[in-house]
């Protein structure tokens, strides 16, 4: 059969023919004939060439009307922006088919569809400069969704044609220097997979924010994808990692549950035809997840395997089908925001005030200005530089004013949708997924938008302090001692990891429980026998895991692992649980279980809690959530420290209580570390370290404890100091007891931060590692650094 010159089947095409079908179809007809045989499966279809595009303007009088309209236009004139594209769109829609062009379409369908009832197309567009590494043209033109018949689908490509002249994409060519008559458009006709009655959502071959690139970060939500992609609700997201996928272990580092409350599906309209229409989600399946385990994976697999066949970094859009349960690759482009990621900014708040409305987070910067409410895309005019853009969600039509924006909030979205992806872009911090944004913030407010906190992004009234700091991370001189962090926030890991460091030197399990559990876990094993409405809101929560019990030791395990695998191969000492009985008090349910005592800080604590009986079922979900990711997903860089250890014999016993949930020290390269943060520990340290493979001192503790002094009381705050020699003292005698036994000894808190003659003190006794908070480890590092030099 002769090769059309104006339609090409997707088996025909790979990533030699970016000239004739875009960058979209060239990756798809790439994917279907390299990757199909390593089990990544694309949807049928056949592209128009770029030919066909020429032919249909060149031929009709359409080329030399868009030429003269679009020559001198200023894309930042949006209302004659609006007027002059509103126009050609018409023309271009209206204008019939060269006789040969339909007439090949017309026979690539009849092709594809091949005697078959009720097939339905997506129509797509793929411009010649579209997901080229250097530039991101995704969504810029149209796509039109469960096209049905020959007659739809012509009119589809004609309004594919079309969009070519939507305001956004005259825009972005503008500012980004491409020719309006040098850009060619192909449209792709795609058999769509049935995620209307199943899932969708889009993945990235690495982590949008960070850059981390061991990770598969996995979205997904019910219906068409288009609702993830246009942040019209706020999906699930998985981390998967990549070391543990190759080896074939269990690699689910995070699950997050997103509220999904609304799904687009297919619709029947006879007076419009066969479309899509946005529906709520049964709220029964909201606090669900959207994917079992198995299909996340299965998807991780598809994307290890797209990104090792295109050498870069991927962004991914997949769908399951819920009529035959497979999963599929809708589309494959590169990654183009962290690619280009050059010095590393720090943003820091100098004060916090009032919270407003808090989302997700996405980027890491802060922002401020006055606030724009906007409810639709003809206000756009309205819109000044440096204001705050506000609004429900954003689409490719906001692109033309998003550049001027100090910060975008949204209420809808996810770290997908199309406004975090063009703040990315555009490096502007934005807070998505809000919930009320434009209810609670008023035009001309002043606010201050921060994505420097973490993963939730906080909208503070007024315009508040925040500085930034570069740091060329390459430059950092050498340093005398190892340098660690004290990091328990697992959602900030990958970012934090991007900091020099050598592992993680104190990670609290409490942080971890206390963000991503918050209930008392006696509370979890107690579910079935609480009364209402604990025993409801507790189901809520855990709904998405199969028990109560499981939601902890999958929690905890996705909080270390996360770490763990941000850090790898560093070591990470992660500390078990250190709630005193008036913090644990204050997780949900918490008053239930928790005594009352005087002085918490000295009381039901560390070692001498786990050995109780009350407490046994708990601290062994602990030890298994910690076996898991170090026996089954294979993260053995996991240490384990106990805490508060005051005696030889709580020492025994919690040595022997480990080994009995499968922690044997010793086996599979454990160690088991001790907080060194009781008198007793320094002056038993021979015998204590007989037991442990090491201290990590605890300055805080063993300066109250020495001193007498409550380090929570404002009275007595000033006797207060590591350096006091009592302390020195204890620290020193620690020190040595670890050199001597050749055993891992290393300090864990702000003293040598905050005091320059400890760190040198420090230093000069030998100390193995310094575990600092993130945002001192820099300047830290360059001050031993020059201490080092100086001595």
């Amino acid at each position: 059969m002769t090769q059309s010159p104006y339609v090409r089947p997707f088996a025909e095409l790979g990533m030699a023919d970016l000239e004739q079908v875009g960058g979209k179809n060239a990756s798809l007809g790439e994917m279907v004939s390299n990757l199909s045989s390593l089990g990544v499966s694309v949807p049928d279809g056949f592209a128009t060439t770029v030919e066909a595009f020429r032919r249909f303007i060149g031929d009709t009088g359409l080329a030399e009307e868009i030429s003269s309209a679009l020559k001198g236009l200023d894309p930042d004139d949006t209302l004659e922006l609006a007027r002059v594209g509103r126009s050609l769109r018409e023309s271009v829609a209206a204008q019939a088919f060269p006789p040969e062009v339909e007439a090949d379409i017309r026979a690539a369908y009849e092709r594809l569809v091949d005697g078959r009832e009720g097939v339905s197309f997506a129509v797509r567009s793929s411009a010649t400069a579209e997901d080229l590494p250097d530039a991101s043209f995704a969504g810029q033109q149209e796509t039109f969704l469960n096209i049905t018949g020959i007659d739809g689908v012509l009119q589809a490509v004609r309004e594919v044609f079309a969009s070519l002249y939507n305001d956004r994409a005259i825009a972005y060519r503008v500012h980004h220097g491409f020719d309006h008559d040098e850009v060619g458009l192909s449209a792709g006709v795609q058999q769509m997979a049935r995620s209307d009655v199943g899932a969708s959502g889009v993945m990235f071959t690495m982590d949008t924010e960070s850059g981390f690139d061991d990770a598969v970060f996995v979205t997904s939500s019910y219906g068409l994808g288009e609702a993830v992609v246009q942040g019209a609700v706020n999906p699930d997201e998985f981390y998967v990692y990549k070391p543990a996928l190759r080896a074939g272990r269990p690699a689910i580092l995070k699950r997050g549950v997103g509220s999904k409350a609304t799904k687009m599906v297919y619709t029947d309209d006879a007076s419009v035809g066969r479309t899509t229409a946005f529906v709520d989600t049964d709220p029964a399946e909201r606090g669900l997840l959207s994917l079992t385990d198995a299909e996340v994976e299965e998807l991780a697999r598809h994307a290890l395997v797209i990104e090792e066949h295109y050498g870069r970094p991927m962004d991914i859009e997949w769908a399951r089908d819920g009529v035959d349960g497979r999963l599929y690759i809708l589309q494959a482009r590169p990654e183009t925001v962290m690619s280009r990621a050059g010095v590393q900014q720090r943003f820091r708040m100098k004060d916090t005030g009032t919270v407003v409305v808090e989302g997700r987070a996405i980027g890491q910067k802060i922002g401020a200005g006055p606030v724009r409410v906007l409810t639709s895309v003809d206000q756009m005019h309205e819109f000044v530089q440096g204001e705050v853009l506000v609004a429900d969600m954003t689409d490719p039509d906001w692109e033309p004013i998003m550049k001027r924006a100090s910060a975008i909030v949204t209420n809808r979205g996810g770290r997908t949708c199309h406004a975090a992806i063009i703040a990315r872009e555009l490096g502007i911090p934005a807070v998505v997924g809000t919930g009320g944004a434009t209810r609670e913030l008023t035009d001309g407010r002043d606010v201050t938008v921060s994505c420097a906190e973490g993963d939730t992004g906080f909208v503070y009234d007024g315009r508040l302090d925040f500085s930034v700091e570069e740091t060329e991370l390459s430059a950092m001189p050498d340093v005398p001692t190892k340098i660690m962090m004290n990091v328990g926030t697992p959602e900030q890991a990958f970012a934090f990891a991007r900091l020099p460091h050598s592992g993680i030197g104190l990670a609290r399990l409490e942080f971890i429980i206390n963000r991503q559990i918050g209930i008392h876990p006696k509370a979890l094993l107690d579910h079935a026998s609480l009364e209402e409405p604990l025993r409801s809101e507790i189901a809520e929560a855990t709904k998405a895991y199969a028990s109560p019990r499981e939601f902890f030791v999958r929690r905890v395990a996705e909080g270390v692992s996360m770490l763990a695998a941000a850090f790898a191969p560093e070591p990470v000492i992660v500390r078990m649980s250190d709630f005193k009985s008036n913090e644990y008090a204050n997780l949900v349910a918490g008053e239930l279980y928790e005594p009352h005592e005087e002085n918490p800080m000295i009381g039901y604590r560390g070692a001498s809690r786990y050995l109780s009986a009350d407490f046994a079922d708990c601290f062994a979900m602990e030890a298994e959530a910690l076996r898991y990711v170090r026996d089954e997903m294979g993260l053995t860089n996991v240490k384990v420290m106990i805490p508060f250890v005051r005696t030889l014999a709580e020492a025994d016993g919690v040595i022997a209580l480990l080994a009995e949930h499968g922690l044997v020290r010793g086996e599979n390269g454990l160690e088991v570390v001790m907080m060194c943060e009781v008198p007793s520990n320094a002056i038993l340290a021979d015998e204590f370290l007989e037991r442990f493979d090491g201290f990590s001192i605890g300055s805080n503790d063993m300066t109250q404890l020495t001193l007498g002094v409550d380090r929570d009381s404002a009275l007595v705050a000033g006797s207060f100091d590591e350096r006091d020699p009592a302390v020195l003292f204890m620290l020193e005698r620690a020190i040595e007891a670890c050199r001597k036994a050749g055993k891992y000894v290393g300090i864990c808190g702000q003293g040598p931060s905050d005091h320059p003659d400890l760190a040198q003190w420090l230093l000069e006794r030998g100390i193995t590692s310094m575990s600092l908070n993130p945002d001192t480890v820099v300047d830290t590092w360059l001050a031993l650094a020059e201490t080092g030099t100086q001595g």
